[in-house]
């Protein structure tokens, strides 16, 4: 995509008061993160039942040997941000862009420099205690788990912890959801970055933001329900479309 074509969105993002980020899956799987929904995701290989809340509630055992056996799998290597991250935490940096709402768990958006997306699926990096709301790095408590502590506890409490993520069953937390909602409803550019935008409610911010009289744009490389809404809407890698947007501001 030349620079001609990105001149709309470049423009849009230069002279708004207020920008808005929110990617998506595919800018995770651009790090090798592996999907969930697509054909060959996640759960075509493990059951979603075996990470539902009411699984954890009555049987953390087992729920937490199969998640380590999952995130071994399914997550094993290490992965680093991309071009895509990296962008924008540039436009963050820069002062072009106000928000930045994630649907993904990595935390890598943190590593490349962004000071403080929205998480509102959570953060696989973490787990909280279900009693103090302590959290913790989860990689010791992974090693606990394969050492055979199942559930693992809080150190300080003794209550079981749980990954800090949104499981089947959860609703998303109230103020991260309040947060990304307003930002959406305030926003003069939203952009929409590798999502397919079918799962709600996060598909509904963008849909907000366009009803409020915000510019829609669109990278992804599969159209999108809201495509026909978007002023800029780009059928892309992210990792390529991304930096070029970032540059030319």
């Amino acid at each position: 995509m030349d620079r001609d074509e990105l001149a709309p969105v470049v423009e849009a993002i230069r002279t708004a008061d207020s920008v808005v980020a929110m990617t998506g899956a595919g800018v995770s799987t651009a790090s090798g993160i592996p999907d969930f929904r697509s054909e060959d995701g996640i759960w075509n290989e493990y059951d979603p039942n075996d990470f539902h809340i009411s699984r954890f509630r009555t049987d953390p055992e087992g729920f937490w040997r199969e998640r380590v056996r999952m995130i071994e799998e399914a997550f094993g290597g290490d992965v680093e941000p991309n071009a895509a991250h990296e962008a924008l935490a540039g436009l963050e940096a820069d002062g072009h862009l106000g928000t930045l709402i994630t649907q993904n768990v990595d935390g890598l958006h943190q590593e490349a420099g962004s000071e403080d997306p929205i998480e509102i699926h959570g953060n696989g990096q973490r787990v909280v205690c279900t009693g103090c709301e302590r959290r913790f790095s989860v990689d010791p408590i992974m090693d606990r788990v394969r050492d055979g502590e199942t559930p693992p506890t809080c150190e300080r409490c003794g209550d079981v912890l749980k990954p800090d993520v949104v499981l089947f069953g959860e609703r998303l937390p109230e103020h991260e959801l309040f947060r990304a909602q307003s930002a959406a409803r305030s926003a003069d550019v939203f952009l929409a970055i590798g999502s397919s935008l079918t799962v709600e409610p996060a598909a509904s911010l963008p849909r907000r933001a366009h009803e409020n009289g915000g510019t829609l744009c669109i990278v992804n490389l599969d159209r999108t329900e809201l495509s026909g809404r978007a002023a800029f809407d780009s059928r892309s890698d992210v990792t390529e479309t991304l930096p070029r947007i970032e540059e030319s501001i």
